[in-house]
């Protein structure tokens, strides 16, 4: 019989042996390599030069002839676009890390500026056609999944007929321009629609969709302290918010109270209200993100491989409940909690006890000491949230709001004509439901294309998802899916239609359809390995 000794022996000869299998790099290849990522740092170093130079150039010169905020805007802008273009895959992460500070940047910096409040855009269009580019150069589908194909032409067929024979053809109201109108409105209806293919090709593996997974967390995170900041701020007398405004103005958010980050804000505590816009340009544009990022904290928290992200994660998530509790949204406060029971149970969390156990004592824990601290705030949006059910219950105003668009018709009454941004090209009507505001404005054979369309989204993401055999990114995908199922039948508002749920449920559809082939090659790794470990 062979001895211990013998044994180690063998083993340590059969690990060398396993090792020689896979030769190591030669001197002559990691010196080429080396080359190779010499002349990258290069070239991107002397694109930085030459779009930093021309857009510093630009920047003096309307410095001089403009005002400091267009020589700022363009010479910034001129940088954004020609990099965005150049590196369409960066130029999606600036997009999204950009984005949830875009209403703090137009108001503090830009001070309401127009060319301000499109600058996200200079992200995401020149990187979209870069990657259009290379789709067409590698012959890559642009348009992904195949099964999307069908439903997005009808519906943008459906589109172009009410353009032509509804905005085209009636006679517009004095000032209106109704085919500007009907075009932006196609273009916050599905313009950020190629952000499935954008980030279809941008997660190549499982480390981009950990980065990105880990990036939304860190986002919601600072901007979620920011908010506690602006609340302190107000709370404190430091700004002062809508205090010492009269009538009306008491109860409406305003540009003038702006305070720290954000737009306009409400906070009146000598009439009980508040609504604070974190650092979006809008109070309740800040809850839609904190509804989201209740799926996004959630998903790291429950499924990120690292013990110190998943904390990050439960921080993420109990600083993302505490301001739906103090920001004054009625919406927030009610469907953070629900969307995060709607994941527990969707995603069969609920019966990990192993891991909910500890995340649920946490996060109650963090909510309690919350409660404990400041209970006279948490009841005064208890008691907002429960007067205001009371007042309209959310299934009456819906139901009123399909009631007054009856009269869209076939083909409704013009693209853009109930969207709120396009006010610029004539005037709008206030249609504060989604399903809704597509029946007056494309009519019921409009709205049932786009009810394929997202009906296709949610199913053909169903699949992809439930084909991942790795447990993290199925857990993963299981997280975002439910967001994407949420979002795709919620007629309460028009998130669909501005940042940040326009941009977010357009990306993460597309990172659900990537799961299996990031499965793919997971699984082709863990198969390499045991093949490696066999031959030892």
């Amino acid at each position: 019989m062979p001895t211990q000794k013998s044994k180690k022996k063998s083993k340590s000869k059969s690990k060398k042996k396993g090792k020689s299998a896979t030769p190591p790099i030669s001197k002559k290849e990691l010196a080429a390599r080396k080359r190779q990522r010499a002349k990258q740092i290069q070239k991107v170093i002397g694109d930085l030069v030459t779009y930093g130079g021309l857009g510093l150039v630009i920047g003096i010169t309307l410095f001089f002839v403009a005002e400091p905020k267009i020589a700022l805007a363009g010479g910034g802008g001129i940088v954004v676009l020609g990099l965005s273009f150049k590196y369409p895959m960066l130029g999606l992460w600036g997009f999204l890390i950009y984005m949830p500070f875009a209403g703090t940047v137009t108001y503090w910096i830009g001070g309401g500026s127009p060319i301000f409040q499109v600058a996200k855009d200079g992200f995401y269009i020149p990187a979209m056609i870069g990657i259009g580019m290379w789709c067409k150069k590698t012959g890559n589908r642009f348009i992904l999944p195949k099964a999307l194909k069908n439903p997005l032409f009808i519906l943008i067929g459906c589109c172009l007929v009410t353009l032509v024979f509804v905005n085209g053809l009636k006679e517009p109201n004095p000032g209106d321009k109704p085919i500007l109108m009907g075009i932006w409105g196609m273009k916050v209806l599905i313009g950020y629609l190629p952000l499935i293919t954008g980030a279809y090709y941008q997660l190549k593996g499982k480390t981009e969709l950990l980065f990105v997974a880990r990036l939304t967390v860190i986002l919601a995170i600072i901007c979620c302290f920011l908010g506690l900041v602006q609340y302190q701020y107000l709370s404190s007398g430091k700004c002062a918010g809508t205090r010492g405004f009269t009538g009306d103005q008491l109860f409406r958010a305003s540009l003038e109270a702006k305070c720290l980050i954000g737009g306009a804000l409400l906070f009146s505590p000598s009439q009980g209200v508040i609504r604070l816009p974190g650092t979006f340009v809008a109070p309740w544009q800040w809850g839609w993100f904190l509804i989201s990022n209740a799926a996004f904290t959630f998903a790291v928290a429950f499924s990120d491989p690292s013990p110190l992200w998943r904390i990050g994660g439960l921080f993420g998530m109990a600083i993302v409940f505490v301001n739906a509790a103090i920001c004054g949204q009625r919406i927030a406060l009610a469907l953070v909690p629900v969307v995060t029971i709607i994941l527990l149970v969707l995603t069969g969390q609920i019966a990990n006890l192993k891991r909910f156990l500890p995340i649920g004592i946490g996060l109650g824990v963090v909510l309690g000491g919350v409660i404990v601290s400041n209970p006279v705030v948490v009841q005064e949006r208890i008691d907002s949230f429960i007067g205001r059910w009371n007042a309209s219950p959310p299934t009456a105003f819906i139901a009123q709001q399909f009631h007054e668009t009856r009269y869209g018709g076939l083909l409704g009454l013009g693209v853009g004509r109930a969207t709120n941004s396009a006010r610029v090209f004539g005037k709008t009507a206030l249609v504060e439901t989604y399903y809704p505001k597509l029946l007056y404005e494309i009519g019921q054979i409009g709205t049932i294309a786009m009810l394929l369309l997202v009906t296709t989204i949610t199913v053909t993401g169903f699949k992809a998802y439930r084909s991942v055999k790795d447990k993290s990114l199925r857990s993963y995908g299981a997280s975002y899916w439910v967001f994407v199922l949420i979002i795709s039948y919620n007629t309460y508002y028009y998130p669909l239609d501005v940042d940040p749920v326009a941009v977010y449920y357009w990306y993460f559809a597309g990172v659900v359809f990537r799961l299996p082939e990031i499965d793919k090659q997971e699984q082709a790794r863990i198969k390499a390995e045991q093949e490696m470990e066999n031959s030892k």
